[in-house]
């Protein structure tokens, strides 16, 4: 294992540490891509992409059904009683983990209502830089903005936080190791910047920093065979935690 003291001591199975962004237009293009990824995949991560069709809780029980974790990204973000209900209702789909954004009062909402699904509080989108922070009216630094986010929503209840490699160190420096933190925007030293998300790290910057959980999505959704480069990835976290 590697001497860096950041690294996840949490008890989680490696393969489920890389979570897949499942970011397909339907639910049967994602069973298709699933059918693909095989056993390199077992945790998977269903945005607002998918739930914008008919068949998205068909598809969160077909893959309980297979066996797979599934990690809900919508970022629910609404008067805090709507959150409350709507976290509420998802806690019965036996789903591990979702998002949820916005202020105490919404975030007390759906921690009141989470049961044992995990609560995940978004800090800063990854897709964000300092401009877009300047544009949207935050004049603080950037991992400054994270870290208080992060440390109000541990205070609150949430289970964990959405951040980027860039402030996983950060967090969980002056957080401790209760904090789960989930860090999207991976992304390849070859493939870096090239896309929306402008503030990412490699798979392996992000664990040394602190991260309990990644998501990967088109790296391995655009490769020629998406199945082998889960396995490379998979790979290197193994690496990583020596594994």
């Amino acid at each position: 294992m590697s001497e860096n003291t950041l690294l996840s001591i949490k008890p989680i199975p490696v393969r489920e540490r890389l979570i897949f962004a499942l970011d397909v237009p339907t639910p049967e293009e994602a069973l298709a891509l699933v059918d693909q990824l095989g056993e390199s995949i077992i945790f998977y991560k269903l945005g607002m992409q998918l739930f914008m069709t008919e068949g998205y809780f068909g598809l969160v029980e077909e893959l309980k059904r297979r066996g797979k974790k599934i990690f809900v990204d919508l970022k629910f973000f609404d008067v805090p009683e709507t959150v409350k209900n709507a976290v509420a209702n998802l806690s019965k789909r036996g789903v591990e983990c979702c998002t949820v954004h916005g202020s105490q009062a919404i975030l007390e909402g759906a921690v009141a209502a989470k049961g044992s699904m995990k609560l995940l509080a978004v800090t800063v989108l990854t897709s964000l830089d300092r401009g877009d922070l300047d544009d949207l009216g935050f004049q603080c630094d950037v991992e400054e903005l994270v870290y208080s986010r992060a440390k109000r929503a541990l205070a609150i209840g949430c289970d964990g936080v959405i951040s980027s490699g860039l402030e996983a160190s950060r967090l969980r420096e002056g957080l401790g190791d209760k904090l789960i933190i989930i860090t999207p925007g991976i992304r390849p030293v070859e493939n870096r910047p090239v896309d929306d998300q402008k503030r990412t790290v490699t798979i392996s910057e992000a664990f040394q920093c602190g991260a309990d959980y990644v998501v990967v999505g088109r790296p391995i959704r655009q490769a020629a065979d998406p199945r082998a480069k889960a396995e490379e990835l998979q790979g290197e976290i193994a690496r990583v935690f020596g594994v």
